[in-house]
């Protein structure tokens, strides 16, 4: 393949503007610049502003859930305008606009959750009725799964906007992801990390996803040569998991998969939004099966749950 180094082609990497974000976006510069040999002005980042940014006064699941904040991305993607789009994992929409691919990973930072508070050392320890501040839907149930009495507040905004309004006292705890707060160099501010076993991770959750056009195959080919393959084939088991259960931001759903050589284990979990109730399932299965163990995993619940299980 022809250097960018040596040819006249540039690369517009097409993300939201968020600091998190931005540091996503320039790990994958910096490993594309790496294997392609591209000085630094080979390859550009295109700032774009999403829904999900725009919309800061009301819970993002209102507002239809999952692709707020690819959505803008997308549609510069579909058009031409870039090249390639990166995500945090767990924004991506279950399904795909038509035309798009999710073309690589880059190796998945560590997936489990932290809470944070200056009131207590563990979820646990809080006080009986304390301010939880989070707005996904799925760390709200799990945590009223194990605490019911916590009174639940939307908290929205960057990692440091909700960092900021946790020292205000606007809530007594959060939850947060600890790959994000370790990219942002905040991993510092975490109270204690939470064992994934008790509160399991969201779809996506640690992994950077890289999305391209389907039939753009210059662009995928520079994209395989940074693809992290444990990470992409965790990934296509888990959005499968999701898929089968038509999941999105607006319902509560957990999973996780891991590879240890040619066996991938899976965990899943769907859980009511009080936290009233919940179903999960564990299985293994080989590596090539990756996204058919996560669907039946999916299917199996959905089916366990019965319907108006989320209602």
């Amino acid at each position: 393949m022809q250097s960018l180094a040596q040819s006249a082609v540039l690369l517009r990497i097409g993300t939201r503007g968020s600091p998190l974000a931005l540091v996503q976006a320039r790990a994958v510069k910096a490993r594309l610049q790496a294997v392609l040999g591209a000085p630094d002005k080979a390859i550009a980042l295109v700032v774009i502003k999403t829904t999900g940014d725009v919309i800061q006064d009301r819970p993002l699941n209102d507002e239809g859930g999952k692709g707020l904040f690819t959505k803008e991305i997308e549609q510069a993607l579909v058009a031409g305008t870039i090249d390639l789009a990166v995500h945090s994992a767990k924004d991506m929409p279950t399904v795909l606009p038509q035309g798009l691919v999710l073309a690589a990973c880059l190796e998945r930072e560590d997936p489990r959750d932290v809470f944070v508070s200056r009131q207590a050392k563990a979820l646990r320890e809080l006080p009986q009725g304390a301010r939880l501040g989070t707005a996904s839907l799925r760390r709200q149930a799990i945590a009223k799964r194990l605490r019911p009495d916590l009174q639940v507040v939307p908290l929205r905004g960057n990692v440091e906007t909700r960092l900021r309004k946790l020292e205000e006292g606007q809530v007594d705890a959060t939850i947060l992801a600890l790959a994000g707060l370790k990219r942002l160099g905040l991993n510092g501010n975490a109270t204690a990390i939470m064992d994934a076993a008790a509160f399991l991770p969201a779809v996506g959750q640690g992994a950077i996803a890289i999305e391209a056009r389907a039939d753009d195959q210059r662009v995928r080919d520079m994209l395989s040569r940074i693809d992290h393959a444990d990470t992409s084939t965790a990934l296509a088991c888990e959005r499968a998991f999701l898929a089968a259960l038509d999941g999105s931001c607006k319902t509560p759903i957990a999973g996780y998969a891991a590879l240890s050589g040619d066996v991938l284990q899976f965990r899943g979990l769907i859980v009511k939004p009080d936290g009233s109730a919940a179903h999960d399932t564990s299985v293994a299965g080989p590596r090539a099966s990756a996204a058919t163990i996560g669907a039946d995993a999916g299917r199996a619940l959905k089916q366990y749950a019965g319907p108006g299980f989320f209602d």
